[in-house]
């Protein structure tokens, strides 16, 4: 998510949160003001998750990315390039642009330079480059999760520790301690725990979960490219 996206996105999220708080059932208002940070970043998990999503899924492509690279390899053995950069056209996203840029790189030097070592050397640097392009737009706001999975853990643990010090101060009183703060310092402990730890929970799961698809995106991007080098040398050694 870009800085520009970003603020609007925190202050609706902070908006939101007021909004739920104040019309939450008494205990859980009773978790006090804090809450209101707390729900903020289980939001901006729900957002950044929502957003990962949606560009994880763009990244595959338009079609089934099993049949693209089959059509792929295809075009590529049987020696039509123009038709394997069209279905990467077609298809779009960030393996298709990775190979096509690659696939383009080799056309363009195919009879200009003589030396095919050369030439699938280029092709290879061509797919390399724009991998370390696409790389970023995959792993951004993946940090953010992690993020927001600590801060959500000490908000969760600063609301604790609120709680249990009204607590404390309700039953330090002479006599009969104050039942009623004495009350609502469990509760407010009890509830910022509670949020923190789902956020925190939340958060990491989301984290482990796309960092995975990640991974295995860059993993099915690097295999296709090595197939697709593959071809095309077999092709110019017959």
């Amino acid at each position: 998510m870009k800085n520009v996206v970003f603020w609007p996105v925190l202050a609706l999220c902070v908006a939101v949160s007021w909004f739920l708080w104040t019309r939450s059932p008494e205990y859980i208002r009773q978790g006090g003001p804090l809450l209101i940070f707390g729900m903020t970043c289980f939001l901006l998990v729900i957002t950044y998750a929502i957003e990962r999503t949606i560009v994880l899924t763009r990244a595959g492509g338009r079609g089934a990315l099993g049949g693209f690279v089959d059509r792929l390899l295809g075009a590529v053995r049987s020696g039509d390039v123009g038709g394997a950069i069209d279905a990467a056209k077609t298809q779009g996203g960030s393996l298709a642009n990775v190979v096509g840029a690659g696939l383009q790189k080799y056309r363009s030097l195919t009879g200009t330079e003589p030396d095919r070592r050369n030439v699938l050397a280029d092709t290879r640097r061509s797919m390399e480059e724009t991998m370390s392009l696409e790389s970023p737009t995959l792993e951004r706001n993946l940090s953010a999760l992690s993020t927001l999975a600590s801060i959500a853990t000490l908000i969760g643990l600063l609301g604790t520790t609120i709680g249990m010090i009204r607590a404390f101060r309700a039953m330090s009183h002479a006599g009969a301690p104050d039942a009623t703060q004495l009350a609502l310092g469990i509760s407010e402990a009890l509830v910022n725990t509670a949020v923190g730890l789902t956020t925190a929970i939340l958060a990491t799961v989301l984290y482990n979960h796309f960092t995975t698809r990640v991974d295995q995106f860059g993993a099915r991007i690097e295999e296709t490219a090595y197939q697709v080098l593959d071809a095309l040398e077999e092709n110019g050694s017959k």
